[in-house]
């Protein structure tokens, strides 16, 4: 969700600006139903939705500007500095403002900071990794097999390992490959698969029975109730459903400039201080975990794009760009 520059060329791909637009408009939605989501049928649907493919689509587009090998430098005031800026003012606001017990744990990240220890690993591996032969295979065989284990989600291994074949795919992938697809027909049949996949959210009743914490990535197959054949099919269905997701979005979004285009060149502001307002709402109030009717469901929805667009004026953006070049 960093700030990146075109992955091999100067010209800017509005598509995947666009596209983290979206996203980080349903990084926002997902985090501020997650105390109530099972309260609501649409919400709980909604959740069910966003997981499915909005931090691995993060994650891919991550892997897709990350072409260029930045220096070990540029890597640590990107990314090591503000993550432990960050954590230090999440532990100051829980124990100073929300009386919550809780440590300056490095090693386990607050909140959604894990994305950004995880960037930094994923940036320093990438390059690496894909010179080995079968590298996708490798990294999602890895992906499968960390949820026989339960790590504690010591430094965020789990999602690491989870989420790596994303970013990975992103560093492979070519957006040129697009041109032949991105069409009236090739449009109509993403628009209709996406269609057929959100009926099917809200009328079958087997996935209900699994918790949309299969997509998180940090959660042992045991954890989840599951015994570890059933944990390994699902996380190849969960693999295969997100990949799908991710592709098909990148046909219906448009591929020109907007109005709001701007957003996605600011989702890091936004992606850091929506955690604190959310942090403040859930220890500091009910007012989340009380939302129950469709109304109360859908004013949450409405502040939540309020807020994003309140993150991304330009006071919330100087603030993560200058912690971001401390050094």
């Amino acid at each position: 969700m960093e700030q990146q520059a075109a992955p091999v060329h100067d010209k800017r791909e509005y598509l995947f600006d666009n596209y983290k637009v979206l996203l980080i408009v349903l990084v926002v939605i997902g985090h501020f139903i997650e105390p109530s989501y099972d309260q609501n049928p649409f919400l709980y649907e909604l959740k069910w939705g966003i997981v499915a493919f909005h931090m691995p689509a993060f994650i891919f587009i991550s892997g897709y500007f990350s072409k260029r090998i930045p220096s070990l430098k540029k890597l640590v005031q990107s990314l090591v500095i503000p993550y432990f800026v960050y954590e230090i003012i999440y532990y100051l606001l829980y124990t100073l403002i929300l009386d919550k017990d809780t440590g300056l744990y490095f090693t386990r990240p607050k909140f959604s900071l894990w994305y950004l220890m995880a960037l930094f690993v994923w940036r320093i591996l990438g390059p690496v990794v894909r010179k080995i032969p079968c590298h996708m295979a490798l990294s999602l065989t890895l992906g499968l097999l960390i949820g026989l284990i339960d790590p504690d989600n010591f430094l965020s291994i789990p999602r690491i390992i989870f989420f790596f074949p994303f970013f990975l795919a992103g560093l492979d992938f070519d957006s040129s490959c697009l041109t032949r697809f991105r069409n009236r027909k090739g449009y109509l049949t993403a628009i209709g698969i996406l269609g057929a996949f959100a009926v099917f959210l809200f009328t079958d009743s087997l996935h209900d029975q699994l918790s949309p914490k299969i997509f998180y990535g940090r959660y042992s197959y045991e954890s989840l109730g599951m015994d570890n054949v059933e944990g390994l099919i699902v996380r190849i269905f969960c693999y295969a459903i997100s990949f799908l997701l991710i592709y098909l979005f990148m046909l219906v979004l448009p591929a020109e400039k907007k109005s709001w285009s701007y957003l996605g060149e600011r989702t890091m502001a936004i992606y850091i201080f929506h955690g604190f307002v959310y942090s403040c709402l859930k220890y500091g109030s009910s007012v989340l975990s009380s939302v129950e009717s469709n109304l109360e469901s859908i004013l949450l929805v409405c502040f939540c794009l309020f807020l994003v667009w309140l993150l991304s004026r330009k006071p919330f953006v100087s603030v993560t760009n200058k912690i971001a070049h401390l050094i």
